[in-house]
């Protein structure tokens, strides 16, 4: 099943609405995302916790990389360019950081909040090669940018 990207829009933010805990709402958007998709195999949050370090953050699957440098992986890539990470084969990627014997694509977005700062990256990894486009890529940084651009 592939994800209804316009009803999980419409799931998604009715229930965020009135939320202000970042964790809480990223803990929403992961669980949501996840169970949205069969190609979602991990699916979660890594926060910006000091200049240059991700920190696991809320998400669903098996267990992550605790820490990622921006320096490293593909959600180093996302929050060091700022831009949307669509690999369809992470064997491929020069450096990336295997977490998961398992993951074969992955799709990671940078997260910000209303004043342009940066929070986290959204990461879903993907145990089918090549699982990821340029679709999913746009409707999930809309549904982000909708929850998270209210955020300060």
């Amino acid at each position: 099943m592939n994800a209804d990207y316009a009803s999980l829009t419409k799931t998604i933010t009715a229930l965020t609405a009135g939320e202000s805990d970042v964790v809480a709402l990223m803990a929403t958007i992961a669980c949501e995302v996840h169970h949205a998709d069969d190609r979602f195999d991990w699916t979660g949050f890594y926060r910006v916790v000091e200049p240059g370090l991700l920190k696991i953050g809320p998400y669903q699957g098996g267990h992550g990389c605790l820490t990622i440098p921006f320096d490293r992986g593909v959600c180093g890539a996302a929050a060091r360019t700022g831009q949307a990470q669509l690999v369809a084969d992470v064997e491929s990627f020069s450096g990336h950081i295997a977490c998961a014997s398992s993951t074969r694509a992955e799709l990671v977005l940078p997260v910000w909040n209303n004043a342009g700062d940066l929070i986290a990256v959204f990461d879903i990894d993907s145990d089918q090669p090549d699982a990821f486009r340029q679709n999913d890529a746009e409707a999930l940084a809309e549904i982000l940018s909708g929850v998270f651009a209210r955020q300060s």
